[in-house]
């Protein structure tokens, strides 16, 4: 069930009304600033994984080296 051009047009005038249009451009720009930090951390925990990867054999490489 996709929608037609006509219902879209329906569906944003309900917005602009219930929102107001002055209210629609900081609704956009904190969306936006939400998916950036989204996309932050989701890098960020992939940085992570790479890093505790790296990180285990160097422990016991040390640990190796103490005994």
């Amino acid at each position: 069930m996709r929608l037609q051009g006509w219902e879209w047009i329906i569906i944003l005038a309900i917005v602009l009304l219930l929102w107001g249009a002055p209210k629609l451009p900081a609704l956009a720009k904190s969306a936006a600033q939400s998916m950036r930090i989204f996309r932050k951390e989701m890098g960020g925990s992939q940085e992570a994984k790479t890093e505790a990867k790296t990180e285990a054999p160097k422990a016991t490489e040390s640990e190796k080296q103490q005994d």
